[in-house]
């Protein structure tokens, strides 16, 4: 199959023809028309979509899967909440079917464990079941389902073995939700803490005598993730972040009301409601309704290139997770892609070199 159009190639957006089959197969440069052709979008905090959340189990998974795929999501990590540890672990098993069952919507790559080893004085939207961190139970979640990323607050006892039995069996543990200081933080990422979940959200903010989390960040950080939808973090804070953060990267966050109508939805235990833009518990925000499409739109608003946008929500996620196959358009590399037209709207979507999403647009 070929698509012709503005390809984001390794070496930045060039027009050409792209050849593909399950995997790219070659890129020929030419004086060619066309939409652009990015990499599909990679989603590592993910709650929900389409009136459902991960917390219901497979075929909730399995919508907001089909759901993010039509936004050109093609690889996504479904993320719990905090919640009973019966909940979670049957959220867990859900997952795990949905990765074995899936077809026809985006790639499941694990979980997201958000809790339930957080602050209680950062719960945010979480609902208020926080409990210390406890090996055995990390255990039984780590059979329950392949899970890839933790979010937890290092200050809490046990946090920092947690850190290394989760570092030790390859989860990428990260800061979040969580009432650390600068040097708390900084004992985490020593330990083998990976990154910061939701930068600026749900953890101290940056004080010039106590830089607590955000100041660790911005200062040292390799990785880190953010929501890009104008309501979670100002422009100007996700500005600095990119200038500090290398490994800086762009999730939804999106809960069951991405998608829908204003109204109540689950969070979990809590019920929160969507209204506008933004989904709420009372005053405070509760998740997003961004899709990763809409998240492009913002970064280009917010002063990214297209290119730069379009790399950190595919490539740099797919690197902090040490996927080999997705996040680029090169030689070898599944064909993931997403294509969009010159508005920055969804076109069509492809998931191994099949189209899922959109009409025909061969050249």
């Amino acid at each position: 199959m070929a698509l012709a159009g503005l390809v984001l190639t390794p070496e930045g957006l060039r027009p050409g023809r792209l050849y593909f089959s399950e995997r790219v197969e070659a890129f020929e440069p030419a004086p060619v028309e066309g939409p652009y052709i990015l990499p599909g979008f990679i989603d590592l905090h993910v709650h929900g979509g389409a009136g459902r959340e991960a917390m219901e189990g497979e075929e909730a998974v399995r919508t907001l899967a089909r759901f993010h795929l039509g936004h050109g999501t093609t690889a996504l990590l479904p993320t719990t909440v905090t919640a009973p540890p019966e909940d979670i672990l049957r959220a867990l098993e859900g997952i795990r079917r949905a990765m074995e069952a899936g077809r026809g919507e985006a790639r499941i790559l694990g979980a997201h464990l958000e809790g339930p080893f957080i602050s209680p004085r950062r719960l945010g939207a979480q609902p208020p079941f926080p409990r210390e961190p406890d090996l055995e139970l990390m255990a039984a979640f780590l059979e329950a389902a392949p899970v890839r990323v933790v979010t937890l607050a290092p200050e809490l006892p046990g946090a920092l073995d947690l850190i290394r039995f989760l570092s030790s069996r390859g989860v990428r543990p990260q800061v979040g939700h969580t009432e650390a200081s600068y040097r708390e933080a900084l004992l985490a990422l020593e330990a083998g803490a990976t990154g910061f979940t939701h930068l600026y959200n749900a953890m101290p903010p940056l004080h010039h005598r106590h830089p607590g989390p955000v100041g660790l960040a911005l200062e040292r950080g390799g990785y880190a993730e953010a929501i890009p939808d104008g309501l979670h973090v100002d422009p100007a804070a996700l500005r600095l972040a990119l200038k500090c953060i290398p490994g800086l990267y762009f999730v939804s966050d999106a809960v069951a009301a991405a998608g829908m109508p204003d109204g109540p939805y689950a969070l979990g235990r809590h019920r929160v409601e969507k209204r506008g833009e933004g989904v709420w518990l009372g005053e405070s925000l509760a998740g997003s309704t961004l899709t990763l499409d809409q998240a492009l739109r913002n970064l280009v608003a917010f002063g990214l290139s297209l290119e730069e946008a379009a790399r950190r929500l595919s490539t740099v996620p797919a690197r902090y997770l040490g996927l080999r196959d997705l996040g680029e358009i090169a030689p070898g590399k599944l064909a993931d892609l997403v294509v969009l037209d010159e508005r920055l709207r969804v076109l069509e979507v492809y998931l191994g070199g099949e189209r899922v999403f959109g009409a025909a647009q061969t050249g």
